[in-house]
């Protein structure tokens, strides 16, 4: 698959809606070092140094979809508990839908708690009940899936057991879905998959798809089989079975083929069937093959597990991944909330976190040796991009002279700038409450007192950090003198030449 082909085929994903209904959760992640063993067993001793919560499960099904530019609606189950207002609160900044999202007071939102230590997992602990919704919760679901189901492109089945997908609305949304002829992929957990028939493809794991048939999954000839056997107790047309370092195979009517993983290192698994099922349903809903949907959620999956944590992935990501880069910096340039956990990762790490934003219009040597000196202040640079929009509010409608997709990529091909996301609102306040860095820098022709954040970065012992600016350097003053040298009517041009002896 081209580089184009890749960028034609993301195109036609923005904006498609899909329908989520399954288990949502929160990832939360605890990072520590580990610098000696305990006095108490012979166990290590992690030194808590942050932590982090994630959306995980259905939740992170939804997140992937987001990163992807796709519209999500979330059908599902939180507990009557602070963990349930965190989740619903995250999924509404990154635009989620989550009017599906039931309080069921008998039941408290799952948590699953990762302790950390040098990039490791040591230990997970599991906070929830695995028991069926209440016969009203799933009552209000299945009223909410009904009428959603004909208004989406796509549905997705995440099932991780925690009982919101009961026996009555999965065949409640596997009818309707079937009545509106719109494509159902299902990510199982139970054993008796006879559940899920009906739908148009499943995405078992080799594990998962082993126990449920009973048969081994060692060879291609194995796995070929168990397709077929799925695929007829099904009754489906497709069949997605993922095979961790193996990458997947796909049974498409009759068409089989083995696709090998991409990944180029492995650090976490956390998630990867979720943006698996997430990336094959957006494709394939927005009219491709299972074949071509299958290849691009390969490539997704090998992006995000050399990911720490339920990662996702970005289009220009899976890009990158099928050709050259838009730029030497296209890696780089992220959704605020992905940015959000990447700096909680960093952090966790024990790194200092650097943040500045700005315009960034007609880049010149002051800019690139603020964001020099920005970067020596810690271990990562982020900087926030005012979007075209929110560039004309402060500068005019004449403003900016060069558009912010190639601000992002020239900004982010500079070695000093780790990451960078773009903002729409006037100042990056909002940004800074969510990212939460540990140094804030502007250029010293401002007043500590006049930087937009700065009380806020301090309360939670931040540091606010001016740092020398080159005078006499600015996009204004580059702008005059290409107006005093050029600016000139030709007519007038032609006839000073002319004056002076010259030819025109």
């Amino acid at each position: 698959m081209t580089h184009d082909e890749i960028r034609k085929i993301l195109g036609t994903v923005r904006n498609r809606k899909v329908l989520v209904v399954g288990d949502v959760m929160v990832d939360e992640y605890v990072w520590g070092r580990i610098e000696r063993i305990s006095p108490e067993a012979p166990i290590q001793v992690v030194d808590v140094q942050s932590e982090n919560a994630l959306l995980g499960g259905a939740a992170n099904v939804a997140g992937n979809l987001i990163a992807l530019s796709s519209r999500v609606l979330l059908a599902g189950a939180v507990g009557s508990d602070d963990k349930g207002a965190l989740l619903k609160t995250r999924l509404r900044e990154e635009g989620v839908r989550i009017q599906g999202l039931v309080t069921d007071p008998k039941r408290p939102t799952s948590v699953k708690t990762r302790v950390m230590g040098q990039h490791q997992q040591l230990l997970r602990i599991d906070r929830e009940q695995r028991i069926p919704l209440s016969g009203r919760a799933e009552a209000r679901l299945i009223n909410y899936v009904r009428k959603q189901i004909p208004l989406c492109d796509g549905v997705i089945l995440s099932d991780y057991g925690k009982g919101v997908l009961t026996d009555g609305v999965l065949a409640e949304t596997l009818a309707e879905a079937r009545r509106c002829r719109k494509i159902v992929v299902a990510d199982p957990k139970r054993k008796d998959l006879r559940h899920y028939r009906g739908v148009t493809c499943l995405t078992p794991n080799r594990k998962e798809a082993s126990e449920a048939l009973g048969l081994p999954l060692e060879n291609p000839e194995q796995i070929h089989r168990a397709a077929r056997e799925l695929q007829r107790l099904l009754k489906s047309p497709a069949c997605l079975i993922t095979l961790g370092k193996d990458g997947m195979a796909l049974l498409d009517r009759d068409a089989f083929i083995l696709i090998p993983t991409v990944a180029r290192e492995v650090f976490d698994v956390s998630g990867a069937g979720d943006t698996v099922i997430a990336v094959f349903t957006l494709v394939a809903a927005a009219g491709h093959d299972f074949t071509t949907a299958a290849h691009v959620a390969n490539t997704a999956a090998g992006i995000v597990v050399g990911k720490v944590g339920a990662a996702r992935v970005s289009p220009q990501e899976v890009m990158a991944y099928h050709g050259e880069l838009l730029s030497p910096g296209d890696g780089k340039i992220l959704e605020a909330a992905e940015l959000r956990d990447r700096v909680r990762l960093l952090q966790g790490d024990g790194k200092r976190v650097v943040f500045t934003n700005g315009c960034f219009d007609l880049l010149h040597v002051g800019h690139i040796q603020y964001l020099q000196a920005a970067r020596r202040l810690g271990d990562c640079l982020i900087v926030g991009l005012n979007s075209d929009a929110s560039v004309r509010r402060l500068k005019g409608k004449r403003r900016p002279l060069i558009s912010e997709e190639e601000r992002s990529h020239i900004l982010a091909a500079l070695d000093c700038v780790d990451y960078l996301t773009v903002f729409n609102e006037s100042t990056p306040m909002k940004l800074i409450r969510t990212l939460r860095p540990n140094i804030l820098v502007k250029g010293r022709d401002y007043r500590k007192q006049e930087v937009v954040g700065a009380d806020f970065v301090e309360s939670y012992g931040g540091q606010v950090a001016l740092v020398p600016v080159v005078q006499g350097k600015s996009t204004s003053e580059i702008v005059q003198r290409i107006v005093q040298r050029y600016g000139e009517p030709r007519e007038k041009r032609d006839t000073t030449r002319l004056r002076k002896g010259e030819s025109s």
